[in-house]
């Protein structure tokens, strides 16, 4: 059994060979997938993982918040084997990511493995948008999903509370008198919230007379994107996120200096908005693996992986666990290793490198609607951006194995010519039908990867220093993991830099904006361009969460939605049953 993925249907269909020939079997759609699993209780679960009952906080009978006593009781146990799930520079022919780490976990656990899986936290705004929930697909899912893709466990709310309050502060310090000498104008901090809704990208506040605040120009972000999110992700624990609240800065004065969060006294408040949701959710797969659901930042602005806690936790509790990081490997892996590898002293025994035979070939020009058709010429040149992908990795020390998501249309030629160029380029390679058959369609894949692990010890290493200067850290990332010639900045973007060094945050590491959709910062360059450069049109700091956020192109911080919501198709009846939501 293959999936075939149609982005313009709502139609999931399976296929099934008889005589040679693919016929169109009837399945059911992912939420009715996953209603119909037969969950363990996450207490049953816990055991299973040697965590004792007073450490888990149960958030009704499949859900449950781990306290983070459980990391500090078994700190001193040695780390099992990570392995991160990335991908090639997505297209609309889908890659399959998520679905990909939630099919390897049950793969391995098929296999006698004891291991997790780590995944980020949907945001509600894509969900009830255009792009879904991240809860993977088909068989190979992460259940609750109706609860994970909605309110959860309350994480999200948290951080926009979190946010919001500190927002809040800002403007109350600007009504009572200023006494920090705040610049409105310099104010950075704007609001979030967890929906997509392009009316709130740029607002005006305290209008309406004196009474009612200091008016100025402002804006939302979708929650996701707060650097509050960021914060909870890269911190090891509770007064950890405390001290980086405290670095989070919110504008300067007249004369230039940054204002934090500590000195308008937020940070306390804000941690403890965040107390609960600091700690890692635990649920499990439609196969009963357990997994860490827990963080959920974006990647094109911010470090795009789940958090520190659930995944330095979760290797004390299994001897493998797999996560993945968000977007392509240019993002997310680059991203994953140079921030948290680096903040969380994670060392990855081996990185999946998910691609597809469609997407592959669209990377080689070929237009989606003529992806069915075999081109074994096109599929040779986009292949080009599946080589690079695996090249970067290289250059962390990291060994690949290329996961290949089967779609009905492969052909046997393709295939074997896929193969053949991922074996040249080093990789090891497997085809995957974890979609259709949950872990057993993936115990290839989880063969090759165990495999890698006992043959090809990783000898890990982040790109880059820290102790370069913010333009050689930027330069690196640029010419080395996108292949750029070079880095231009605008004037803001080079005063921006001179600023921030000469603050003191030039050792911090970069998190780069980019569009996901290319190596370059041209979303229409796709395949493996070359002769280009990147240009730098502004630089943000986030002080708080720790790194420095160098933007290219436009980078929406909120969403919008698109003619027909996806909010439109989802309902529930008199009985609870949701339906609609994938």
């Amino acid at each position: 059994m293959y999936r075939i993925s149609l982005l313009t249907t709502l139609l999931d269909v399976h296929f099934f060979e008889m005589g040679g020939v693919f016929k169109l079997a009837s399945i059911p759609s992912d939420i009715e997938i996953a209603q119909a699993a037969k969950m363990k209780p996450v207490m049953e679960l816990a055991r299973g993982l040697n965590i004792e009952e007073d450490e888990v906080e149960l958030y009704g009978k499949y859900k449950a918040k781990i306290s983070l006593d459980v990391y500090r009781r078994l700190k001193d146990k040695p780390d099992g084997k990570l392995i991160l799930v990335t991908a090639i520079t997505p297209t609309p022919a889908g890659e399959g990511k998520t679905t990909t780490s939630v099919g390897l976990t049950d793969a391995l656990a098929r296999l006698g493995k004891k291991v997790m899986v780590c995944l980020r936290e949907p945001s509600l705004g894509p969900s009830f948008g255009i792009k879904g929930g991240a809860a993977g697909g088909g068989y190979a899912q992460v259940v609750p999903m109706e609860d994970i893709n909605l309110h959860f466990t309350g994480d999200i709310h948290a951080v926009t509370y979190a946010h919001n309050l500190l927002a809040a502060m800002v403007d109350n310090h600007l009504q009572q008198g200023n006494a920090l000498n705040i610049d409105p104008r310099t104010v950075t901090w704007r609001r979030v919230i967890d929906l997509n809704d392009r009316a709130l990208r740029n607002i005006v506040i305290g209008l309406g007379g004196k009474a009612n605040g200091v008016p100025r120009e402002s804006g939302f972000d979708i929650s996701v994107a707060s650097e509050v999110m960021a914060c909870l992700c890269l911190a090891g624990d509770l007064m950890d996120l405390k001290e980086r609240f405290r670095r989070i800065v919110v504008g300067y004065t007249y004369d230039g200096k940054p204002v934090t969060a500590g000195d308008l006294e937020a940070h306390g408040s804000m941690a403890l908005l965040m107390k609960d949701a600091i700690k890692p959710n635990l649920v499990q797969t439609l196969e009963n693996t357990p997994a860490f659901i827990h963080g959920g930042p974006f990647a094109n602005i911010a470090h795009g992986c789940n958090s520190i806690v659930a995944t330095r936790t979760a290797l004390k509790l299994a001897d493998y666990v797999v996560t993945e990081a968000g977007f392509g490997a240019d993002l997310g892996a680059e991203k994953f290793y140079d921030v948290k590898c680096r903040y969380a002293g994670l060392k990855p025994d081996v990185t999946v490198i998910v691609a597809t035979v469609r997407a592959l070939k669209m990377h080689g020009g070929v237009p989606k609607g003529e992806l069915a058709n075999e081109n074994l010429e096109a599929l040779r040149l986009g292949f080009e951006n599946l080589e690079k992908h695996i090249e970067n990795v290289g250059k962390f020390g990291v060994p690949a194995v290329v996961a290949i998501n089967a779609f009905p249309t492969d052909t046997e030629a393709e295939l074997n010519l896929l193969y053949e160029l991922c074996n040249k380029a080093g990789a090891e390679v497997a085809l995957s039908e974890v979609w259709a058959k949950g872990g057993a369609g993936g115990v290839e894949l989880a063969q090759k990867v165990l495999k890698t692990i006992e043959t090809k010890p990783s000898n890990f290493h982040p790109l880059y220093e820290l102790e370069l200067s913010i333009k050689e850290k930027i330069n690196k990332i640029a010419t080395e993991i996108y292949g750029a010639d070079g880095v231009n900045y605008t004037a803001d973007a080079d005063k921006a830099i001179e600023r921030f060094e000469a603050m003191g945050y030039g050792r911090l590491p970069v998190v780069m904006a980019k569009t996901q959709y290319s190596f370059s910062d041209d979303m229409t360059k796709l395949g493996r361009p070359r002769n280009f450069t990147i240009t730098v049109r502004e630089v943000r700091l986030s002080a708080g969460a720790g790194f420095i956020v160098p933007i290219t192109g436009a980078i929406m911080t909120m969403p919008g939605l698109p003619k027909r919501p996806a909010a439109c198709n989802i309902d529930i009846d008199a009985d609870g049953v949701i339906t609609g939501l994938f």
